[in-house]
């Protein structure tokens, strides 16, 4: 990508270089911004000059220590809108920054790899926490021996097909209290408390894209009623289809009988509770086990 070129020019001592980053959300969208006063074109993207983007240093280290910065810019309603991060959409997001001879912008090299953190919005602005790529490596990994399932429902370990019709439901709201009680019409098919601990993901609407993790799973005389732990980021209304899946209590019962997946299980049922370490030997006429009276 012309790093030799740019370092060539760098050593000149007379630059005509730029700051760019890119945006990629978890949903796919992308986005391009400079700091350069006009548009830049590479990469498949293009970097927008008006949305009055720059970064703070960015600190680097070697060894274990975590790379981060802050980029500051504009809220405008066709890039980084102010409900777009209210709903959480750029959480996590990817992103890379770019150093680039905006004369010629095959002259340019990486500066930076990580994604947003936190982000909060100012005056009109918004300032995103960076973090880089050694973020990752504050993150506990390993298997963990206890008696709950360590596997997330579905995933490559569980093998769980959460798209068969036992498991999952799209249906039309019609009533939503405070963004995070939700109730569809009757679900005959299902049992109580089947979609507990599940998520509920909105397909259409304002909120489409969005989703939440299921407090509650209840039949009432409206219908079927779910609480999230938490409200959506963005308005839902009835009439809105949503997307509900099961959920999974990690129990090795759960496992066997919901889901016929006991194989599949990633916990340890018959491990020993704490209070066994505590048992030691005893002299006791009755060795059978029971009450000693």
């Amino acid at each position: 990508m012309g790093k030799q070129e740019l370092h060539d020019h760098l050593a000149t001592g007379i630059t005509t270089v730029s700051r760019c980053w890119a945006v990629a959300r978890t949903d796919g969208l992308r986005y391009g911004f400079t700091d350069h006063d006009a548009d830049l074109v590479f990469d498949g993207l293009t970097f927008r000059a008006d949305t009055g983007l720059s970064a703070k240093a960015l600190s680097q280290a070697t060894g274990l220590s975590v790379d981060n910065t802050e980029a500051m810019g504009a809220l405008r309603d066709d890039s980084l809108s102010e409900a777009d991060i209210e709903a959480g959409r750029f959480d996590g997001a990817e992103v890379v920054s770019w150093l680039v001879n905006w004369r010629d912008v095959s002259q340019r090299r990486i500066l930076f790899r990580g994604s947003i953190g936190e982000m909060r919005r100012v005056n009109g602005a918004f300032h995103a926490e960076l973090r880089g790529l050694t973020e990752m490596l504050n993150r506990p990994t390993g298997r963990v021996y206890q008696g709950p399932c360590s596997a997330v429902l579905g995933d490559r370990v569980c093998r769980v097909d959460l798209s068969d019709p036992l498991y999952v439901h799209e249906g039309t709201v019609i009533a939503v209290d405070e963004n995070r009680a939700v109730t569809l019409p009757p679900l005959d098919t299902f049992e109580a408390g089947w979609f507990q601990r599940g998520s509920l993901t909105v397909l259409s609407g304002v909120a489409a894209g969005l989703s939440g993790a299921i407090k509650r799973d209840r039949i009432t005389s409206a219908g079927r009623a779910f609480d999230l732990w938490q409200g959506l980021g963005a308005t839902l209304v009835p009439g809105d289809t949503v997307r509900i899946t099961a959920g999974c209590d990690k129990r090795f019962a759960t496992c066997r009988e919901k889901y016929d997946n006991a194989l599949n299980f990633q916990g340890f049922p018959d491990i020993p509770e704490e209070d066994w370490m505590l048992v030691y030997p005893q002299r006791a006429k009755s060795l059978g086990g029971g009450s000693r009276r």
